[in-house]
C-alpha cells in the first residue's frame, strides 16, 4: 500500500475520500492548514481509519509550507479548491490554478511520480467564467506535469456536507412556500454519489491503465435543474411550490449581495456557468472504473438535517 498525501483533507470532499483511502489500507498524510483542520479530520474518522491518517500542515497557496508536508508520501491526491468568491475571481485563481501549479512543483521537486488530480465536469477556460477558467487551467497544469496524473472530474457531488445540495436545502428552508427556479430549469446535471469517488480514486491508485486519462465521473442519469430542486424537497421530506425567476433578476440579487458580503445561496459566476450542462457520458464511471454508480433519487436524505447536524458519529 502506498502512502498518499491529500490536500484539502478537512473539506467536504476530503472528508469522505481520506476515510476511503485508509479503508483500502493507504497511510494518509491529510493537509490541513492549522490545527483545527487536523481535529476535524480525525474526529471523521472511526478508530482504525486513524492508525492510518497524519495530519500534516501546510497551504497549496504558499509552495513554500509544501516540501515538509509532501515528505515520505509515494503519490499525492489533490483536493483543495474553492468554489466561489467574492472578488472577481482572485481567490478562484489563487487557490484552484496557482494552488495546482504549486502542487505539482511540490510533487516533482519530492521525486514523487504518480499525482491523482480533482477537475471537474463541464469546465471550459473562459474568462467569464471564474470558477470553470481556474479550474480548467489548473487541468492544464497537471496534464503538462510530466507526471503519471489522471484527473477525476465529477458533475456535483452529493453526500453529507456536500456544497451544492445543502445549498438548495438552505434556500427552501428561507422560502416559505415557494422556491425560485432560476430561469428555466433546464440546465443539465449528472449528480455522482461522493462515495462511488472515493471508490474511484482507490481505483485510481490501484490501476496504471487510468494514467495520462481525464476521467468524466457522473450518476446513471442525467437530472434538470428543476427535477434537482424537487428530489431535494423529497429528500427533506417537504413540499414547495416551484417558482420560475428570470436569470436577470436572480443575478441583480446576487451581485447586490456579493457587493456587501452577504449569504446568497448562488453567486454571479454561478449563475452564467449555468448556460454550460454539466454532463458526460452515462456509462463513463463502468467504463473506466467497472462498476455502477448509484443513482441519486432518494439519496438525499441527509437533508433534513442542518449542514453542521451531518457530521458522523464519533468512532
Amino acid at each position: 500500500m502506498s502512502t498518499i498525501l491529500v490536500t484539502g483533507a478537512s473539506g467536504f470532499v476530503g472528508s469522505h475520500l481520506v476515510p476511503a483511502l485508509a479503508d483500502a489500507g493507504h497511510h494518509v498524510l491529510a493537509l490541513v492548514r492549522d490545527d483545527d483542520d487536523a481535529a476535524t479530520v480525525y474526529r471523521r474518522l472511526t478508530a482504525p481509519q486513524r492508525e492510518r491518517v497524519e495530519a500534516r500542515t501546510g497551504d497549496v497557496t504558499r509552495l513554500e509550507s509544501l516540501a515538509g508536508a509532501v515528505a515520505g508520501a509515494d503519490a499525492v491526491l489533490h483536493l483543495a479548491a474553492v468554489p466561489r468568491d467574492w472578488d472577481g475571481g482572485a481567490t478562484l485563481r489563487l487557490v484552484n490554478t496557482e494552488g495546482t501549479r504549486n502542487v505539482v512543483r511540490a510533487t516533482r521537486e519530492a521525486g514523487i511520480r504518480r499525482l491523482v488530480h480533482l477537475g471537474a465536469m463541464g469546465v471550459v477556460d473562459d474568462p467569464d467564467l471564474h470558477y470553470a477558467s481556474s479550474k480548467a487551467k489548473a487541468i492544464a497544469l497537471v496534464r503538462d506535469s510530466g507526471l503519471d496524473w489522471t484527473v477525476l472530474s465529477p458533475s456535483v457531488m452529493y453526500g453529507p456536507r456536500d456544497g451544492f445540495f445543502n445549498i438548495l436545502a438552505g434556500l427552501v428552508r428561507m422560502s416559505p412556500g415557494v422556491v425560485p427556479i432560476t430561469g428555466s430549469g433546464q440546465a443539465r446535471f449528472q449528480p455522482l454519489a461522493v462515495e462511488d469517488l472515493g471508490r474511484a480514486a482507490v481505483i485510481a491508485f490501484a490501476d496504471p491503465a487510468l494514467v495520462g486519462h481525464e476521467a468524466l465521473l457522473g450518476g446513471p442519469r442525467y437530472w434538470t435543474y428543476r427535477e434537482i430542486v424537487g428530489e431535494v424537497l423529497r429528500g427533506m421530506g417537504t413540499r414547495r411550490a416551484l417558482l420560475p425567476m428570470p436569470v436577470p433578476l436572480i443575478r441583480l440579487v446576487a451581485g447586490s449581495a456579493e457587493a456587501v458580503r452577504l449569504p446568497f445561496p448562488v453567486a454571479t459566476d454561478q449563475l452564467r456557468q449555468l448556460r454550460l450542462d454539466n454532463v458526460g457520458p452515462p456509462d463513463a464511471v463502468r467504463e473506466a472504473f467497472g462498476f455502477e454508480p448509484r443513482d441519486m433519487a432518494g439519496g438525499l436524505t441527509h437533508l433534513k438535517r442542518k449542514v453542521r447536524d451531518q457530521e458522523p458519529a464519533p468512532g
